[in-house]
């Protein structure tokens, strides 16, 4: 089965399981629509509801060809560069190019330049908090469906070291977001009253984030 979108032709995988309840698709790296449902479902009723969902679909292909640009560039601090790739050692970025080492882990390098910039926006925000809360432990990792992670009960939070290739205020309403969960430890409306009490613009940051 395919579905066409933009004259171009993408594959759709069907996986049938017997404890799956509902249906749910997914568009991942290889541009492939995933279909997860339950093994009595048959054709006719997936064909609807991949109809159905045509323009979601469609916007999820998007973003995934969007994401496959983008790993043409180099980014950082919501900058992009043009990567060439040299033996010399490390990374340095110039005007409008970056000269990369060809053997240099990339993810490694994120992580060792977001240590002190997000330790030292953590520090500011942190600072300005209009309440009272306990101040938390760093952790810094690569993360592929979440931009933070609050664990109250340990008092840290965690930081996607993906963060460092995009704008400082998407980095800055993640910060105020995790820390707004010591306060209340879900997403209730008294907690994004003091996600705005801290961040005024958060709206329009959260809802750019949703297109990375």
């Amino acid at each position: 089965m395919q579905m066409k979108f933009d004259d171009v032709l993408y594959d759709v995988v069907i996986e049938k399981k017997r404890t799956t309840k509902h249906t749910y698709i997914r568009v991942k790296d290889d541009l492939k629509i995933y279909v997860t449902t339950n093994i009595k479902a048959d054709d006719d009723y997936l064909i609807e509801v991949l109809k159905q969902n045509y323009n979601s679909i469609h916007k999820m292909i998007r973003k995934q060809l969007h994401k496959e640009k983008e790993k043409e560039k180099f980014l950082y601090l919501g900058k992009s560069y043009e990567i060439v790739h040299t033996d010399n050692f490390g990374v340095s970025i110039g005007e409008s190019k970056v000269y990369i080492n060809k053997n240099i882990d990339l993810d490694k390098w994120y992580k060792k330049e977001a240590k002190e910039i997000f330790q030292e926006r953590l520090d500011f925000w942190y600072n300005h908090f209009t309440r009272e809360i306990p101040y938390p432990t760093l952790w810094i990792r690569k993360m592929t469906s979440r931009w933070g992670v609050c664990n109250t009960k340990d008092k840290n939070i965690t930081l996607n070291s993906e963060l460092m290739k995009r704008d400082i205020k998407y980095l800055d309403y993640v910060i105020v977001h995790e820390l707004s969960h010591f306060i209340y430890p879900n997403h209730s409306r008294k907690f994004w009253s003091v996600v705005e009490e801290n961040y005024q613009n958060y709206k329009t940051v959260r809802k750019e984030m949703k297109n990375f």
